[in-house]
């Protein structure tokens, strides 16, 4: 139930960002789809902040596994998987 709260919450204020600027709502495509690009990145800032303020390095290596999955989609390969086909094949996988 909180996650349909919260859910629910960010509607609101994402419609009250979209009446300030005069956007129609549902935005145009090409707005909308900036919209949520702008969600998922900064999704992404919570577990960099965390990293930081623990301590931990941020590394590109670390971006490009935990976060980039997570704003394109696309899964990554378990890092053993990624360095048994590297060993396969004779070269370098990334």
């Amino acid at each position: 139930m909180k996650l349909y709260i919260v859910s629910l919450a960010a509607g609101l204020l994402v419609g009250i960002i979209y009446a300030l600027l005069q956007v129609r709502s549902p935005a145009p495509p090409a707005i909308a789809l900036i919209g949520l690009l702008g969600i998922l990145v900064g999704e992404q800032i919570v577990p960099i902040a965390k990293r930081m303020m623990t301590g931990q390095p941020v590394t590109t290596a670390w971006l490009r596994h935990d976060c980039m999955a997570r704003i394109t989609g696309v899964p990554t390969a378990p890092d053993a998987l990624v360095a048994k086909a590297a060993e396969g094949a004779g070269k370098d996988v990334l």
